[in-house]
């Protein structure tokens, strides 16, 4: 991959931090994002600085060790080690986003997964959503936590935290990260009109044929390993 590349990631990275920023889905310095350059390298936001306030020159790049690989005096989240987990078990994996959207987060503080389909899009854009057990920030707790869940799902509620998601891309990762809230925001608004109905198994079948050929991608879409 060329210098030039890294830069326009580098640059997606800032603007999808922007967009989260700006969507209240993280706020102060909370979140972290990742993108796969290869199998041992990869590029992350830095430690203590807002998503909203991110330039291409403070994302930083590393290695599967944790060796920051780039100049400069800015250092990956100690959250990178749930990056990392995320793609030992997943080689399809090509980004990472973890984020506090207060809908989602909302069901992971309350421990309630998100396994009633009730709405069309929830089954074709994430499926079930599990809620993983509480690890505390920044140690090996939180990859332990998620493993087992990796395998068979592309977004995870982190109990007590917020919420990872995944994809090829970082914009199929993020537009996960972005769904899971919306819909998580619908369910709530549900809940106060007396509750959700859940959609009859052959609709649900349907509704999964038609998710495995409807990609959610990003026009300018690019699988970066």
């Amino acid at each position: 991959m060329t210098e030039f590349d890294e830069f326009n990631i580098k640059e997606q990275i800032c603007e999808i931090g922007r967009d989260m920023w700006t969507l209240g889905m993280v706020s102060a310095n909370d979140g972290n994002i990742s993108v796969k350059i290869d199998e041992h390298t990869f590029l992350t936001t830095p430690t203590g600085v807002s998503k909203g306030k991110m330039k291409p020159e403070m994302i930083i790049k590393i290695d599967s060790e944790l060796k920051v690989l780039s100049e400069g005096n800015y250092r990956p989240s100690s959250e990178f080690r749930m990056h990392l987990r995320c793609y030992k078990e997943r080689p399809d994996i090509g980004a990472v986003v973890h984020a506090h959207p207060p809908y989602a987060t909302a069901f992971a503080a309350a421990g309630v997964p998100l396994d009633q389909y009730s709405l069309s899009e929830a089954v074709m854009l994430l499926g079930s959503v599990p809620v993983a057990p509480y690890g505390t920030p920044g140690t090996d707790e939180v990859p332990e936590s998620i493993a087992p869940f990796l395998p068979f799902h592309d977004a995870i509620l982190l109990a007590n935290h917020g919420a990872v998601t995944v994809g090829v891309d970082l914009m199929q990762a993020y537009y996960r990260m972005e769904s899971l809230e919306h819909i998580s925001k619908t369910l709530i608004a549900a809940q106060a009109l007396g509750g959700t109905k859940e959609l009859p198994r052959k609709k649900i079948d349907e509704l999964c044929e038609i998710a495995k050929n409807y990609p959610i991608r990003h026009p300018g879409y690019r699988k970066y390993s």
